[in-house]
């Protein structure tokens, strides 16, 4: 109870507070350029080219708070030693790229980078042109779109089920274990496969990025004029053709938007590998290193290294993926 009154209380004081801010400044912009009297021409000016700056204010200062000065500290850090007191210039760079356990992130990242995305909106692209065409068409797509509502930590939580081991003489309860067994194989670690468990990983965050590709590809292919469908039909062509030669190209910009957001996702992936495997067994990613060195090895300078070659990774897909997303809505 105590909770709910305190986060009532937190909406209540933000929601009032944003008017109070933007009335109070509305107000006291007013007053120092005031829209009447012999300069009310260029008062206005003034006051309408400030107006936009001062309602972006409160956003600026928390993205600066919050996004900006994290940056700086972290470069800063990432020349530091383990406890942030004294410069040690590029030695932990020096370490990482020597780091066996970076060159194992890095590769599976590699790894991750060019199987999660083409999968998902592989996945992704078949189920919008398919669900698109069949009556029961909403309710597959809300069954696909479902897994995009549970956290990583949960659906790593429900495939370890599907990817479950028990061993010595006890019952299998694993879903694949179970279809692999009455294949004729034995039961197996599939966890501990390197580096076939890696790809189990994966499978995961295309389960969840699939639901997320179809709904932005559906929404694309019904966007589609008609007009070219019908010539194209009239003229001949297969469904097959239509949908690669006619719906394909004309979605494509949509595709690599969808893409690059997803491969921006994979940079980052974290709760899965740390959930299903800890990074062991040949399985370890960058934002995982981290982690370990930040938490566990308790050492500032190595962590905030490897965050810094995540952001450097990320920068230049995020920059491109916006700068398309942009040329998408004109």
């Amino acid at each position: 109870m105590e909770q709910f009154i305190l986060a009532g209380g937190t909406i209540i004081i933000g929601v009032f507070g944003c008017i109070a801010y933007f009335f109070l400044s509305n107000m006291v912009l007013d007053s120092i350029f005031p829209p009447r009297g012999p300069d009310a021409g260029s008062n206005i000016t003034r006051a309408n080219a400030i107006r936009p700056w001062l309602f972006l204010f409160p956003a600026l200062l928390l993205l600066t708070v919050y996004l900006v000065y994290p940056v700086f500290m972290s470069v800063y850090l990432s020349f530091m030693d383990r406890t942030g007191d004294r410069f040690v210039g590029f030695a932990n760079y020096s370490w990482l790229f020597r780091d066996d356990k970076f060159q194992e992130s890095l590769v599976n990242n590699l790894l991750w980078l060019v199987f999660v995305p083409a999968a998902a909106t592989f996945f992704g692209l078949i189920a919008a042109a398919v669900t698109d065409r069949i009556r029961w068409g909403n309710f597959a797509k809300a069954m696909i779109f479902m897994p995009m509502a549970i956290s990583f930590v949960g659906a790593s939580v429900i495939w370890k089920f599907v990817y479950d081991y028990r061993g010595d003489g006890q019952a299998e309860i694993g879903a694949l274990n179970a279809i692999w067994v009455s294949l004729g194989g034995t039961a197996q670690t599939w966890l501990t496969l390197a580096p076939w468990n890696s790809f189990f990983l994966m499978v995961v965050l295309v389960w969840i990025q699939a639901g997320f590709a179809m709904v932005i590809l559906s929404a694309a292919l019904r966007g589609i004029p008609e007009e070219t469908i019908e010539a194209a039909i009239l003229d001949g062509a297969s469904p097959l053709q239509i949908f690669m030669k006619i719906k394909v190209p004309q979605i494509w910009g949509t595709i690599l938007v969808v893409w690059t957001t997803i491969t921006i996702t994979v940079l980052k992936v974290f709760d899965i590998v740390l959930t299903m495997t800890n990074g062991q067994w040949g399985t370890q990613v960058l934002a995982n290193l981290m982690f370990d060195w930040m938490f566990r090895g308790n050492d500032t300078g190595r962590a905030s290294t490897a965050a810094i070659i995540i952001m450097l990774m990320v920068t230049p897909i995020m920059i491109w993926n916006i700068r398309n997303a942009r040329k998408e809505m004109r």
